[in-house]
């Protein structure tokens, strides 16, 4: 068979394109339909003439002209509709890709944060504290502080978002009990007794949410000795008149919830007790606890409180000292607490919000880090915390 010449040059042969088509369905699973049957038409006109011509009756020595053909239009130079079906895909492709770049500024517009954070690192800084692992249980006292982390403002979504905190335990799991062997004459049994009392005290004067929010804190009251010389009159006093100097916070974490509510609900706890002996007949439980309570004032401001106590129990054999059996007695007490206002004014905690808005004394003393348990509680002067 001849080719066909074209106004764009030369054509395809029948042959060629019968071929061509054959091969293109063999090959895509998915070749347009039209294009297949177009191809099964002229495959079957090949076979037509092919026969006429063997019968003599195709074009002869003669002249005889051959039947005229009717192709589609387009069919010989080209499938056309697949390159206007490309041309379509192509415009679409464009017009999304331009949605999208528009989104994307205006989404940088209204929040510029998410390419900052992500320019400056913080967003990888982020995904590493979210994704890390909880901190197995604090057996002694650390020798540093923690390690430093990405500074970071809290919010109400994420309340421990930048602060170590973050990897420690959550509330009265977080006070874990370490195992109870006999000490000084005292059992293994006095001395789990003992150990879980502290526990119990030290949830029920800094987690519970009665006390948190101002209320008397009759579980930790119950807990102390009635017997014990001068302390249940001073914490009496302290609650009953909560302007006086031994305020009730030195030993009881309480807020105005008038002023501040606490955010999600999770207190951050990190510490360790132990029991050992203390003068004869005496046995001492020693704990140091810091916990973190998130705080805001009904707004979207979040401020970290940070309460470390360090406390002694002492329990007595009443057969030795004028003691009840089974209470606690207070040995020792100290307090510090940061990111708020230096005075404790009506027997609350105050959170210092970073609005720029100053209240009462300000912090003066030195710079301390309030995540820093590798020494004791300060007890001098109002001091400035070095992260919150």
């Amino acid at each position: 068979m001849g080719q066909q010449q074209g106004d764009d040059g030369p054509g395809i042969s029948d042959e060629e394109w019968a071929r061509f088509a054959e091969q293109a369905a063999r090959e895509s699973a998915d070749a347009p339909k039209e294009p297949s049957a177009r191809a099964r038409m002229v495959t079957e006109r090949l076979r037509r003439e092919e026969a006429e011509r063997a019968a003599g009756q195709g074009r002869g020595r003669f002249g005889r002209r051959r039947p005229a053909r009717n192709d589609p239009p387009g069919w010989r130079t080209g499938p056309a509709w697949q390159e206007r079906e490309g041309r379509g895909k192509g415009r679409r492709r464009l017009k999304a890709t331009a949605a999208i770049v528009i989104a994307g500024l205006a989404l940088v517009a209204v929040r510029p944060e998410l390419v900052i954070d992500k320019l400056t690192g913080k967003a990888e800084a982020r995904e590493r504290a979210a994704t890390a692992a909880p901190l197995p249980a604090e057996s002694v006292r650390p020798t540093a502080a923690p390690e430093a982390v990405y500074p970071d403002r809290p919010t109400l979504e994420e309340p421990f978002r930048g602060s170590p905190a973050l990897q420690w335990g959550e509330g009265a799991a977080a006070i874990e009990v370490p195992g109870a062997t006999a000490v000084a004459g005292w059992s293994q049994e006095q001395v789990a007794d003992a150990l879980a009392k502290a526990k119990a005290f030290l949830v029920a004067a800094n987690l519970d949410p009665a006390t948190l929010r101002g209320e008397r804190p009759e579980a930790a009251l119950a807990l102390l000795d009635p017997r014990q010389p001068e302390v249940p009159q001073r914490l009496e006093r302290a609650l009953a008149q909560p302007g006086a100097e031994d305020g009730p916070v030195t030993l009881f974490t309480r807020f105005d919830p008038a002023e501040v509510r606490p955010v999600g609900g999770v207190v951050k706890v990190r510490g360790s007790m132990r029991a050992e002996a203390g003068d004869p007949g005496e046995l001492r439980v020693v704990t140091d606890y810091t916990f973190v309570h998130p705080m805001t004032k009904g707004d979207r401001s979040v401020q970290r409180t940070i309460v470390r106590r360090q406390i002694t129990f002492s329990v007595l054999d009443p057969s030795r000292w004028r003691a009840t059996a089974g209470k606690l007695q207070l040995h020792r007490y100290d307090s510090e607490w940061s990111n708020v206002q230096c005075e404790a004014t009506r027997g609350f905690l105050h959170p210092d919000f970073a609005d720029g808005t100053p209240r009462g004394t300000q912090p003066s003393g030195a710079v301390t880090d309030p995540y820093d348990r590798s020494g004791d509680v300060h007890s001098a002067g109002c001091r400035v915390a070095s992260r919150s």
